[in-house]
């Protein structure tokens, strides 16, 4: 969603959008590109031999567009790239391409801004798109792809190659309904973690505490911290115009947790209502934590005023005033500074509520997707879908790989290595739902319904009710 992923880029190594364009930004253009001479076919994918071609630490789809470039026939081109990328985030995307740059002679020129959200669209509409743009909301991707505008990698990336480096999860979460049916809308690239539970490690470990492995050992947990005298739960969904989204994420970690994979896209897309038994019940779910007494610190009252990236202070103070704080792994930019990851926090996966649904993983990510179809543009999208891509984040911290080829060697911060493995282990990804929702529900009546039921002004039913009819018609 719009706010949470701005809040992203603000922190730096976090994950982040922002929004609403500045139209009269003056617009990058691949002026020192030469012409292709010919035209890539894009009818029909090349058929994937048994084994990849590798140059160097580059690994590339054998007989591509990326092998191709690596032999140096598009020395000399220019890739356009638009994103939401600032600041430090800017920094390691433009470290992340030094290596295809150095390899193949392609300049990858990127001009990415904090508006992008809204400055993409008056590029389209004006006929002046980027070569690739870096969409972190598939939601906003989707106006795109069922305009016709936007490329489908699998014409030129063989499926087979795609499944190699991605689990299917993914695949899944990139392809979108396009004016002649259902299209890969692009290829994935870094992502955020969104199911872990963050706790301060030290005094955990010296309460004797364990790690939970289901839901009811969480419950129990939580029970038996109450139990000692403390609050087992650090809540906040303050976050000004955004207020809500924490608690939203929190809805649909529990959705994933308690119906299928299917049912939670039914929902997203608006065929599975909010009224429905399956969302009610997860509603139900988190207000067995979130309203039970003496189960979050400063009482239901306070989660609608305290401030999200406030939250998990109290859990670092001396004895810990709360013990268990459900984030992303961006939160750690909000963790008092001179904090040590494995000695004064650390996290664990948000256990599985009902077994059949197997470990589910929430994510918010981003989705590289192809507006023009030239030799050297497809060589950078064949790229994107390894880890290298991302060598910036996964050295320097900020953001984990989408590609299941990412190793543990390759993420040089310790948390994050761990994150990673955590991760894979996982049998669904799903993104986040509100970010898919349209704008109106997503960002718009599903954070307002569920600010009114936390804080009392009104109740499940009637917000429930609320956001199903604010759904476009």
């Amino acid at each position: 969603m719009h706010k949470k992923s701005a809040l992203w880029n603000l922190t730096a190594i976090l994950m982040l959008v922002a929004m609403i364009a500045a139209a009269c930004q003056p617009q990058a253009t691949p002026t020192t590109a030469p012409v292709a001479t010919e035209a890539p076919a894009a009818t029909e994918a090349p058929a994937a031999t048994e084994a990849p071609a590798v140059t160097g630490k580059l690994v590339a789809p054998p007989g591509g567009y990326l092998e191709k470039a690596l032999a140096g026939e598009y020395k000399g081109t220019t890739v356009v790239v638009d994103g939401p990328f600032t600041d430090i985030d800017e920094v390691r995307f433009n470290e992340s391409m030094k290596a295809f740059e150095e390899a193949t002679g392609i300049t990858v020129n990127y001009i990415g801004n904090k508006e992008f959200e809204g400055s993409i669209s008056i590029r389209v509409d004006a006929g002046n798109a980027p070569d690739i743009a870096d969409f972190p909301q598939p939601g906003l991707l989707a106006s795109f792809v069922r305009q016709g505008k936007i490329v489908d990698p699998t014409t030129f990336i063989p499926l087979d190659w795609l499944k190699q480096q991605y689990n299917q999860s993914w695949l899944d979460m990139g392809t979108i309904e396009g004016p002649n049916g259902p299209q890969m809308a692009g290829v994935w690239h870094r992502f955020n973690g969104k199911s872990l539970v963050w706790y301060p490690k030290d005094d955990f470990d010296a309460a004797g505490y364990e790690i939970p492995q289901t839901w009811d050992e969480l419950i129990a947990l939580s029970d038996q911290i109450v139990a000692d005298g403390d609050t087992p739960w650090c809540v906040g969904i303050e976050s000004q115009a955004a207020t809500g989204w924490p608690a939203t994420d929190w809805m649909e970690d529990i959705m994933l947790r308690t119906t299928t994979p299917e049912n939670y896209d039914k929902w997203v897309r608006g065929e599975l209502p909010f009224t429905s038994p399956e969302v009610k019940r997860a509603a139900e779910i988190l207000a067995g934590i979130w309203f039970k007494e003496g189960y979050v610190y400063g009482g239901r009252a306070a989660i609608v005023s305290t401030f999200f990236g406030d939250a998990p202070a109290p859990m670092f103070e001396q004895p810990p005033k709360c013990w268990l704080h459900r984030q992303g792994n961006f939160i750690t930019g909000f963790f008092p500074e001179g904090a040590k990851a494995g000695v004064d926090y650390d996290f664990f996966y948000l256990p599985p509520i009902d077994e059949e649904y197997g470990k589910p993983f929430l994510v918010a990510g981003d989705i590289m997707a192809m507006f023009n179809d030239r030799p050297e543009v497809r060589a950078l999208m064949e790229y994107f879908t390894v880890p290298q891509s991302a060598s910036g984040w996964l050295s320097d911290g900020g953001a984990l790989a989408a590609h299941k080829t990412a190793t543990p060697d390759m993420y040089g911060v310790p948390l994050e290595r761990g994150i990673a493995e955590l991760v894979a282990q996982a049998t669904t990804y799903r993104f986040d739902g509100s970010d898919l929702m349209p704008g109106v529900v997503g960002a718009g009546s599903f954070w307002k319904a569920m600010t009114d039921w936390v804080s009392g002004a009104a109740d499940l039913d009637t917000v429930l009710a609320e956001i199903d009819a604010s759904w476009p018609k």
